[in-house]
């Protein structure tokens, strides 16, 4: 093999595949404009079945959902796969129906401190 030709084979880890071939090219979900936050947590439709038409990519992403309720930065880690394609996998699982995402509150939706500080105080008062 010329040092021109790219290696598909690596000889501790096997096979390599590209990530792109994971993702059919794409680097977004298709339908998905939102990125999942790191910290949304993902969790298996209850009645979500495997089903052929899923990747093997796809249907461990979707077997580590329906343990328990994971992080997309924990799903990352535990699938070794990168977190990018771990997006647009699950994008197309929710998209699917597979999956469904509960996003953390956005530090702006918090109640202000102060005000929660100026309510415990007015209720000590009484």
């Amino acid at each position: 093999m010329s040092d021109s030709t790219p290696q598909w084979y690596d000889d501790e880890a096997g096979p390599l595949v590209r990530l792109y071939a994971m993702t059919a090219g794409r680097a977004r979900s298709k339908s998905i404009d939102e990125a999942f936050d790191l910290m949304a947590t993902i969790q298996a439709v209850p009645a979500a079945r495997d089903e052929p038409t899923l990747s093997p990519e796809q249907l461990t992403l979707l077997r580590i959902c329906r343990r328990q309720p994971q992080t997309v930065t924990d799903i990352a880690s535990e699938s070794n796969l990168p977190l990018g394609v771990v997006r647009v996998l699950l994008g197309d699982l929710l998209d699917a129906g597979l999956i469904y995402v509960t996003r953390p509150v956005q530090p702006t939706q918090l109640p202000d401190t102060h005000i929660l500080r100026e309510v415990i105080d007015g209720l000590r008062a009484l």
